[in-house]
């Protein structure tokens, strides 16, 4: 019985992608989008926009992860669930005017958008840009 309520559980995958951990900054509101601007001339800002339903999106977004997990940056990673914050995301693309796409990768920085990515071209930025 232990196996069956493992592999047929409440707990998903999708339900774990909520529960972001480091280095993510949960980007929320629109009213939050001048405060990442703001930050951006502190340090570069990375924001990843992405579709919690989509598996690419999770591949994406996990192998970015990986990428980015051992170095060592000043950048301020947000991260945008596109289903439940569809109206931060459009905010995005009007603010820094880039077509939306998902998965997504916006780098700011002076309150600029200097890069963006989407898909598997997310995977070759380079880090030294972080």
């Amino acid at each position: 019985m232990t196996l069956f309520k493992q592999l047929f559980s409440k707990k998903t995958t999708e339900s774990k992608q909520e529960n972001r951990t480091n280095p993510w900054i949960a980007l929320t509101s629109i009213a939050q989008i001048s405060a990442v601007k703001k930050a951006s001339k502190m340090a570069p800002v990375a924001i990843f926009k992405h579709s919690t339903r989509c598996v690419i999106s999770r591949t994406v977004l996990k192998s970015f992860e990986k990428k980015v997990n051992n170095k060592t940056t000043n950048t301020a990673f947000y991260y945008v669930d596109l289903l439940n914050y569809r109206d931060v995301s459009n905010e995005l693309s009007t603010v820094f005017d880039v077509v939306h796409q998902s998965p997504q990768l916006l780098l700011i920085d002076n309150e600029k958008l200097v890069s963006h990515a989407s898909h598997d071209a997310i995977l070759e930025l380079p880090l030294n840009i972080f």
